[in-house]
């Protein structure tokens, strides 16, 4: 498997104060670190150079992307905002400093060079995370969309696309970016979370369909494990992933969805993740992943490893999972599942 690593995504420095919230809180000793860290990313990358999966893998430096690129999927007036000489919040939790823009610039282009290998599975380890920016608005962590800007290259290029999103938030940004495209089918695998805020309008819910139904929402209860992301792939993502016959599939790859994940409430383990990864490389075609989120760096490590393991359709497990003991709960699957399925049968008569 071909891997796409730039040293200029460590670059970005979120901060510190309250977990994501910028500031100085008189009441606590010590400020946190953000939790989109560039010891997150470096966390990721040594495990899959010092696990079992190593030898599997092929690395390759990435780019950076220019603004012409960029602007395939933002508008030049909110790239200019990122060109910034003082860290500062952009929205709540999500800050920009005089590094961002090199680091944002390192990730996208390090996801075009993913897709320009033509790698049958590209996978592009970068921050900062992308899947929540929007034309015109950071949001979550995220300034560049990385994942909606390989999907509008390819798209370009001629190529048929769809967008799987299995982090636990909803992937507002690429909706947002293809809403009106019946022609780009985007799916999020999310936690039920709704709106988080002027720079979240989007709910994530089943009822936001886009055109021709051509954006689906399988939103999750809280506490969705194994089990059900396993049958939200198998019965919902896969058969329209399977009708709709693209060329591309582009994965937006988070680990936050993971039970120990302090930014999420949905209980995968790293087997679960090995069970999505097999599942994306039996689909068909040429697959380009990006990193997202998985901010508990240890766990989200593992689970990115198994993730590769997976992907590589190893016939064995490589590493062992030391803390998977969280119950796998299905219990509330089939009454979201069905909210999904009414939002979406008139426009895929027969899939589902």
């Amino acid at each position: 498997m071909d891997m796409f690593w730039h040293d200029d995504c460590l670059e970005h420095d979120a901060g510190e104060g309250l977990w994501e919230l910028p500031g100085s809180w008189p009441w606590l000793d010590v400020a946190e670190p953000h939790p989109e860290t560039a010891a997150r990313l470096r966390t990721f990358r040594h495990a899959l150079t010092h696990g079992p999966v190593a030898p599997h893998l092929k690395w390759h430096e990435g780019r950076h992307a220019s603004v012409d690129e960029l602007l395939r999927v933002h508008t030049a007036g909110y790239l200019d905002s990122l060109r910034v000489s003082e860290r500062v919040a952009l929205e709540v939790n999500t800050v920009v400093g005089p590094e961002t823009w090199r680091a944002a610039s390192a990730a996208a282009g390090t996801a075009l060079a993913a897709l320009e290998s033509g790698a049958p599975i590209a996978y592009a380890l970068v921050r900062p995370p992308g899947h929540h920016a929007q034309p015109d608005m950071a949001d979550g962590y995220c300034f560049v969309n990385n994942a909606a800007l390989v999907a509008e290259t390819a798209r370009r290029q001629g190529m048929r696309v769809a967008v799987l999103d299995w982090d636990v938030h909803h992937g507002n940004g690429t909706q947002e970016v293809f809403y009106d495209r019946p022609d780009v089918l985007t799916i999020s695998v999310h936690m039920r979370h709704g709106s988080w805020g002027t720079n979240h309008p989007q709910t994530g819910a089943p009822s936001e369909v886009g055109a021709n139904g051509r954006n689906v929402n399988i939103e999750l209860s809280l506490g969705a494990g194994d089990t059900t992301y396993m049958r939200a792939l198998d019965e919902i993502a896969f058969p329209l992933l399977r009708d709709f016959e693209p060329d591309l599939l582009v994965c937006a790859s988070g680990f936050d969805g993971s039970a120990f994940d302090p930014n999420g409430r949905h209980n995968l383990t790293a087997g679960g993740y090995r069970e999505i990864g097999r599942r994306v490389a039996s689909f068909g075609p040429r697959v380009v992943l990006t990193q997202e989120g998985g901010y508990l760096r240890g766990y989200s490590a593992l689970c990115l490893h198994a993730l590769a393991e997976g992907l590589l359709r190893l016939p064995e497990p490589l590493i062992e999972d030391p803390l998977a003991y969280v119950p796998d709960d299905s219990q509330l699957a089939d009454a979201d599942f069905e909210h999904v399925r009414k939002a979406l049968k008139p426009f895929w008569p027969g899939v589902l």
